[in-house]
């Protein structure tokens, strides 16, 4: 992508954020603001996001003004904002250059040696993973995450270090709009349909992606599409499958965390692997091993010895969102966590089980994401429950998609009920009587894991703060 130009931020510029509020928005106002330029924004709610970046000298108003974009340099705004925004029309009006959440995002990449993590799941956690092995050596890397990490409680970030870790979205095909100089690729499997049609056309896309990297590509292994890939690119493989590259053995769940071995052949060698040394993670599941390897194999692509970034990842302490504990009451544990696709559920579920913790019974609560996702996928949500004793739907969150007749939360709990009749499945479409339920029928011992990328991530504050106030209330009748 040498040839192609980007919007120019090596020198100072005046840049208005509409939507700033939003995960991708503010991590982009974040960055563009640490890097010296003049940042200002808008939203419709106040947020503890907006007190963030206003602390740090983002200008921000809550509402739309046509008056923001006066002067500025660029506006730029998510694909979620309406052409009809007023400050969409008035930057037209007064032709203020308009870039896109992936025109912009591309601006800050080029002015780094920047490296993606994409593909359809683990793309937060092993960007934030790779971030952290990268700031443990002492390389600063920059980074734009979707996620807040741990320990730094942001999800963003400019440095002075020649890299930037970036995690590349294909909802829009953000993902072939950057200019990259490394890319991981995670895995590949079917979602965004009403952007990309057909899985052929998701694989092709991937395909491109990496195809157009010139420095050094991280693909697993125990994904076929990407092993497909990487037969045919020059890339380095990782997984738990005895054809990587970089191969994690003897792998161990307990406590809350993995360790495991991992054997590692040379670059461009057919040789057996042979053992380096051992990781420890304090994260669970399997699926964490995977991203793990992901971000280690790159680490040391980029220079980091072995040892130092098996080091670093003892100390990681995650992302938000990711199997977050989110509080215990009464010997109820609640965790929260992003996943909203079958195979994301599945490995949640089973990192629960996997772990030595003995909760008692497993109450999964799913708010299912997009109408248009669930007007063609609901079916596949069948099997993804089969760790859970309970497992209790709510109503589609739209993100901002349209309703479509006869599409609900329902359509999963119908698929859950055909492939297991003899699953508990709850369909509880109102917010108030999920909470009212869960507060009520959650026992000692019960882990009660919600997912989902909506608002069900505001769900166990809510079921604690009902049971402690019932608990009160029964305490004054006494």
């Amino acid at each position: 992508m040498s040839g192609e130009t980007f919007f120019d931020l090596s020198r100072p510029r005046r840049i208005h954020v509409i939507g700033i509020g939003g995960p991708g928005m503010n991590a982009i106002a974040q960055v563009l603001c640490e890097m010296g330029h003049e940042v200002s924004g808008s939203d419709i709610h106040e947020s503890e996001v907006l007190d963030r970046l206003r602390s740090i000298g983002v200008s921000i108003i809550v509402g739309h003004d046509a008056t923001a974009v006066q002067g500025c340099d660029a506006v730029t705004a998510s694909t979620a904002i309406p052409s009809t925004n007023v400050e969409l029309v008035a930057a037209l009006a007064q032709s203020v250059p308009m870039l896109s959440r992936a025109q912009m995002l591309s601006a800050i990449c080029a002015l780094k040696q920047s490296v993606a993590v994409a593909g359809t799941h683990g793309k937060t956690t092993t960007s934030a993973m790779l971030m952290h092995i990268l700031t443990t050596a002492g390389m600063h890397p920059s980074f734009v995450i979707g996620g807040d990490v741990h320990g730094l409680e942001l999800g963003a970030g400019w440095r002075n270090g020649r890299h930037l870790v970036v995690e590349a979205d294909e909802s829009d095909s953000t993902h072939l709009a950057l200019p990259l100089f490394g890319s991981i690729l995670t895995n590949v499997d079917v979602d965004h349909l009403d952007h990309f049609e057909t899985f052929d056309n998701i694989v092709e896309s991937f395909e491109q992606f990496v195809r157009k990297i010139e420095g050094p590509k991280v693909l697993c292994a125990d994904d076929a599409v990407c092993a497909k890939i990487a037969s045919v690119h020059a890339c380095r493989t990782y997984g738990l499958g005895s054809t990587a590259d970089v191969r994690a053995v003897n792998v161990v769940l307990a406590d809350g965390g993995s360790h495991f071995e991992v054997e590692m052949r040379q670059s461009g060698s057919t040789a057996k692997q042979v053992l380096v040394g051992s990781v420890t993670v304090p994260l669970r599941g399997e699926h964490n091993v995977c991203n793990a390897l992901g971000a280690l194999t790159m680490a040391m692509e980029l220079g980091v010895e072995f040892a130092d970034a098996a080091q670093a990842l003892k100390s990681f302490r995650g992302v938000a969102r990711r199997f977050d504990l989110r509080g215990v009451d009464e010997g109820v544990t609640f965790v929260d966590d992003y996943a909203h696709l079958p195979n994301e559920i599945i490995a949640v579920l089973r990192g629960a089980r996997d772990a030595t913790d003995n909760w008692g019974r497993v109450v999964a609560v799913f708010q299912p994401n997009r109408f248009n996702r669930m007007s063609v996928m609901s079916g596949a949500y069948a099997d993804a429950f089969g760790d859970a004793d309970v497992v209790v739907i709510t109503d589609i969150y739209s993100s901002g998609t349209t309703p479509i007749p006869g599409v609900t939360g329902k359509l999963v709990v119908d698929a859950i009920e055909k492939s297991h009749p003899g699953k508990r499945v709850e369909w509880i479409a109102q917010r108030d009587d999920l909470v009212s339920f869960l507060a009520s029928h959650l026992i000692n011992g019960d882990l009660c894991i919600s997912m989902g990328c909506g608002d069900v991530a505001q769900l166990p504050d809510e079921v604690i703060s009902l049971r402690q106030n019932n608990r009160a209330i029964e305490a004054r009748k006494r």
